[in-house]
């Protein structure tokens, strides 16, 4: 198989650092189109080289860009033309483990159009869309994301919970592990996004082989979609009286769950995990942990000017008064956070925050940026340091 074939790898070649291949392309002179054919037949694109990376884009145009949002990258980065051929190349760093999602862009007099690289067939999905994918030397999918069918699958169950502070219906997908069984006790994990953790990162696929290589505890699991994530997740007293009020004690009701701070995590990604904070500073001690991933935690210091829109507005004024006042609804926080994101210096500067009310915090960062591959690559460190292995999974 093809390096631009093998699942994990980058779309286009490897190399030992020494030469860059796109510069040797252009030391051959005038290009004809049947060499820049076993140019691009030979390497596949992006080119990964050592720490650096070549972005290609063949066709006609004024100009071609790279768009991407890596934080301490040119956006967008351009692309040379080489000589007087149809082949355009840009070539940037990419320390070892990174992992970037990307588009090109093309402008044709008045007119841009955004696209994924049609060179490199590695694609990422997300409710925006889907993007280009460039790893660099060092970065792997993660085993236990594929289908194991070792692995016995667990249930996912649609409920609809009939919700009097969101007046409304709201629905709510439940994973049960595989040989559940009404004489353990299960901790559970509510999940905000939930669709998008399920759709996204293969939670469903991930919990099977975690739970079935011991990994992580057997648990249940609740994945709750937002109608309005904007407005319903950064500090919203409805939907916190939802998760708190309504669906814990109906969960807790039906199912043979841990009955104790302990066996409940409150998990988010970006605005889900103010959403999770929110949640459990509003009902202190009802919830042992929470795993907050890239969490939205914009604060100022200092006048009211915190870049991030209108939208961030109740975000900016939760965090500052948690900042102002800080407090331990729970026991234990893992964060994860992308090096390459604009968020990595507010969930920086929010470890010591916590870590200063008592909370045992661990803190990780992944060279990659804010997206879902992302935050489904630290799952397993996650969900195995907060309910590890079989040792919370009790029978009665």
């Amino acid at each position: 198989m093809s390096a631009s074939g093998r699942q994990g790898q980058p779309a286009g070649g490897r190399r030992a650092p020494g030469r860059l291949a796109i510069n040797r392309l252009r030391e051959r002179g005038p290009l004809d189109p049947e060499t820049i054919d076993r140019f691009l037949a030979r390497h596949g694109a992006p080119i990964v080289e050592g720490e650096r990376a070549t972005f290609l884009f063949r066709g006609e145009a004024d100009e071609v860009f790279v768009r991407h949002r890596v934080v301490g990258l040119p956006d967008p980065l351009p692309l040379r033309r080489i000589g007087d051929s149809d082949l355009w190349a840009g070539t940037t760093d990419l320390p070892t483990g990174s992992r970037v999602e990307y588009q090109l862009e093309t402008r044709h007099g008045e007119r841009y159009h955004r696209f994924n690289d049609p060179l490199n067939p590695r694609v990422a999905n997300s409710p925006m869309g889907s993007s280009s994918v460039c790893a660099a030397v060092g970065y792997q999918v993660p085993e236990w994301v594929h289908h194991d069918p070792e692995a016995r699958p667990g249930d996912l169950v649609e409920e609809v919970v009939r919700s009097k502070a969101l007046r409304r219906d709201q629905p709510v997908h439940l994973y049960l592990p595989a040989r559940f069984s009404r004489a353990a006790r299960y901790p559970l994990l509510v999940v905000h996004d939930g669709t998008d953790y399920l759709g996204y990162t293969a939670m469903k696929t991930v919990l099977d082989n975690l739970i079935h290589r011991l990994d992580t505890a057997p648990m249940i699991v609740a994945f709750v979609p937002p109608r309005d994530r904007l407005k319903e997740y950064p500090n919203h007293a409805p939907h916190a009286r939802f998760v708190a009020r309504e669906l814990l004690p109906l969960l807790t009701d039906r199912f043979p769950l841990q009955d104790n701070p302990a066996g409940r995590t409150l998990m988010g990604s970006s605005f889900g995990g103010i959403a999770a904070l929110s949640t459990a500073v509003r009902y202190p001690g009802l919830f042992g942990s929470l795993f907050l991933q890239s969490a939205s935690l914009v604060f100022t210091d200092i006048g009211t000017d915190h870049g991030g829109g209108p939208f961030f507005d109740p975000v900016v004024r939760f965090v500052n008064r948690y900042r102002a006042r800080p407090s331990a609804p729970v026991d234990r926080i893992f964060m994860t956070c992308g090096t390459y994101e604009p968020l990595i210096t507010p969930n920086r500067s929010m470890v010591p925050v916590f870590r200063a009310t008592g909370m045992t915090v661990k803190y990780t960062e992944s060279r990659d940026g804010h997206n879902w591959e992302n935050w489904r690559d630290q799952l397993r460190d996650g969900l195995s340091w907060l309910h590890p292995g079989p040792q919370l999974f009790v029978y009665e």
